[in-house]
This record gives C-alpha cells, structure tokens and sequence, in this order.
C-alpha cells in the first residue's frame, strides 16, 4: 500500500497550460489529494497503447515505484520500472546513458510513455530522456517531492548536470500532464520538506506580493501533515508558475524572473561539492541577491529584511556557509546560462512581488556580499 494519508482535502485544482505558439504541446496539471491512487487510469489514457516505462530513483522506487508498477499492471498497461541512484551526483551524462540503454533493451519506442515518479532530479534526467531518446517521446511527471511540485514539474525544462555547472546540458520539452498529490509529501524528510517551501517563497517573492502576505501569515501552520493549507499553497506557486510559462515558454523574457536566488544559488551548490541542498542554496542565493539590490539601489532596505524573515520564519539559511569552495563557485558563476560575454547577469528583487531581469553585478560587490574572495 502507499504509504498516504486517509483524510481527504476538498481542494481539486485543474490547470491547463496553453502555449500558443504549439498548441499540441498544451497540457494538464492535476493537484489534488489521494490523486496519486488514480493515476492509473490517467497514464492508460496517455500511453496510446505504447509501453509505459516508470523512471524513478533508489529511494522513490521502495517508497512508490515498485507498487505503482503493480497498478499500472493491474489495468493492463504494459510497463516497466527502471530506476537509478537517488542525488543530485547522477544527474549526469552517464545515468542518462544507463537509462538510454535500459529503455532500449526494453523496447522503447515512439508510441512509449515515460513517467518521471519522484522529486527534481528525476524529473529533470527521465525529461532529458524523453526528449532525446528516438529523438523525442511522450512523457509526464508525477512529482513526489514539494520542490518538484512547485517547480521542477512545471514549464519544460529538462537537463543534466555537467562538471562546471548545474543544467548545461537540456532542452525544453513539455510534458504529456503533471500529476500532484500533496498527500505523498508526508514521507518527506523535514530537511526536503524545507527544502520545497524555499521555491515557494522564491515564486512569491518574484511574482505575488499578496502571496507572500499569505506565506508570512501561515508559516506556522505549513507542515506537511496539512494537507489541505499545503494544497492550497501549491496550487498558488503552480498557477503562478504556470502562467509565466505559457507567457515565456523559452525563458526569453518575463520566465526569466523565476531565476531569483539561481544565480548565486547554484554556484553556492557547486562550491559545496552539492552538499547543499538546491533550495537551502536558493534560499541563500534570494538573501545574499536581496542585499546586493540594496547596495545597487534597486530594493529597499525594509523589503529586503522582510524576504529574510520570511525565509527566517520557514527556517531556511540565509547564510553562506564558510566552507564554500572558491573556485568551484567562480567558475560556476562564470558557466551560468544568464550570463552573456562573460558579464554577469542577475535577476534581483526590485520589490515584494517584482523583479529586475538582466542586472550586471560586479564580482567585486559579490565578493564583498558573500565573503567569498575570487
């Protein structure tokens, strides 16, 4: 049995993304609690009678996998359970070439169906795999984790880590639907639960001064045993994540606004040998982001302090920790996807619930902010 909750929240959520420009590519997001039960049904109707491969990782697998196999089985969808070491160390070329080779001797083909069962790194690796594979297949996430829920599954963008920084290496490629049930976040681990809420503030802080309202209001009352506040919450940061999608599918423009606390964050992750958590590290990244605005004139200093609360108050870090390594981090901030002619290009708060795109930032400020010396 899954390991869920019996109490039902009322709360059934239904969004459909629509991007214009390629209107095959709309899809279906679902959130509601027990919906995980049902996903059977809903992959049957996705499959168009190809075989349904479920990507997963080691934990998810013991946890979900093995026992949604059984299910699809039980409603005669031809499928198959493939997973791969749970962390951020095998988003990489080579897992994505262990799953290439799984799928294949498994009989993929362009009718197949790819299922990415678990949190970002899984939806990030089975999505590059999907696109790629047979030069591109069907997919649909069904993420386990609340950062996946907020964020990861949401918009497209799939990819793999490489040496000098994360997501190098991917491609847009939206899925088939994206199925959410906020009842599984209750296996979560404290430390992962933390992890998501930080993508919720980032998406608030970013795009909806009346969400972080909402946010400074209930933080206390925002566990993963609330089924029903946390599915309200998570369909805020999916519809406001979803809108600005369908807006910016290619991160051309007002997409880019999602970025808050990814520049300094990801090469906060690198330098810590990805010790740290990629929320923890956005959570930084947002602190240390919101100071550099305040020197730069572009936030005041009562708005900053009020996003270090509120990230105080989800007890998230807001800290760089002493043990960052210098090089890796420089040379993280040097491979970042925003940067253009090896200028640096942040996305900084410019208020509660707006952003400034493309702000050049000296590595001397950043420096000095983050007390880590190139």
């Amino acid at each position: 049995m899954f390991p869920l909750q019996t109490t039902m929240a009322p709360l059934r959520f239904v969004r459909e993304v629509r991007l214009p420009a390629i209107p095959d590519r709309s899809y279906t997001i679902r959130i509601q609690p027990g919906l995980l039960r049902r996903v059977p049904a809903e992959v049957r109707r996705n499959a168009r009678g190809g075989k349904v491969f479920i990507v997963t990782d080691s934990n998810v697998r013991h946890i979900y996998g093995r026992h949604l196999l059984r299910l699809l089985q039980s409603h005669d969808v031809h499928s198959m359970l493939v997973d791969f070491p749970a962390g951020e160390a095998s988003k990489n070329a080579q897992v994505a070439g262990m799953l290439y080779t799984a799928l294949l001797e498994g009989g993929v083909r362009r009718d197949s169906l790819i299922v990415a069962l678990g949190g970002g790194v899984v939806g990030d690796i089975a999505g590059f795999v999907a696109a790629t594979i047979l030069r591109g297949i069907p997919f649909i996430q069904i993420p386990t984790t609340l950062l996946a829920q907020v964020d990861s599954s949401v918009g497209g963008k799939v990819g793999i880590d490489h040496p000098p920084g994360k997501n190098l290496v991917g491609a847009f490629h939206q899925p088939s639907a994206v199925y959410i049930d906020p009842e599984v976040l209750g296996t979560l681990p404290a430390s992962e639960f933390r992890n998501g809420l930080a993508e919720i503030a980032k998406i608030a802080v970013a795009l909806d001064p009346l969400f972080v309202k909402l946010l400074e209001r209930v933080t206390g009352e925002l566990t993963k045993t609330n089924v029903g506040l946390l599915s309200r919450i998570v369909s805020r940061a999916v519809g406001l994540k979803s809108s600005v999608v369908e807006k910016d599918e290619r991160e051309a423009g007002v997409r880019r606004s999602l970025n808050l606390g990814h520049t300094i964050g990801h090469a906060l992750e690198a330098g810590s040998g990805y010790s740290l958590s990629h929320g923890f590290a956005v959570s930084i990244g947002m602190a240390v982001e919101a100071e550099i605005a305040v020197r730069l004139g572009l936030l005041k200093r009562g708005d900053a302090r009020r996003i270090v609360a509120l990230l105080r108050t989800l007890r998230l870090p807001v800290r760089v920790p002493s043990t960052i390594d210098r090089n890796c981090f420089y040379t993280a901030l040097g491979a970042d996807k925003k940067s253009i002619d090896s200028e640096l290009l942040f996305v900084m708060p410019s208020g509660i619930g707006s952003c400034a795109i493309g702000v050049p930032v000296a590595p001397g400020l950043i420096s000095d902010v983050t007390g880590i010396r190139p």
